[in-house]
């Protein structure tokens, strides 16, 4: 089974930083994409940064503020982001889609982490 522990949300002010980490445990033939997604209240669930074997892809509004890093052979992730601002504030989760075996490939996500940004 596989299982995504996620670390680093937090309040911080308007300008500031977070580092947010998503490391995944259990059997997975071959990770695809590793990345996070966020959804604040009443809107839906966006993409972040997501990265794969070809590159990394951001989000417009996060572009130039967030820097996604990747050890697939650790199956890690680490999100971090930098210039903080108030529309940033969403539970944000971890999200791998992986090849459980050579034909079968599944998506897993994490529980969430809390990220507010106070202003």
């Amino acid at each position: 089974q596989v299982q995504l522990a996620e670390s680093g949300g937090g309040l911080v002010q308007v300008g500031g930083s977070l580092r947010l980490s998503c490391v995944a445990s259990g059997s997975m033939f071959m990770i695809v994409s590793m990345g996070w997604y966020r959804q604040a209240p009443g809107k839906e669930r966006e993409l972040v940064a997501t990265t794969t074997r070809g590159g990394t892809n951001y989000a417009d509004s996060v572009k130039g503020r967030c820097t996604l890093s990747r050890d697939f052979a650790k199956k890690s992730v680490v999100l971090q982001m930098n210039s903080l601002k108030a529309e940033d504030t969403a539970t944000y989760f971890c999200n791998v889609r992986a090849y459980l075996d050579p034909t079968n490939w599944d998506e897993y996500w994490g529980q969430g982490t809390q990220v507010t940004v106070s202003s």
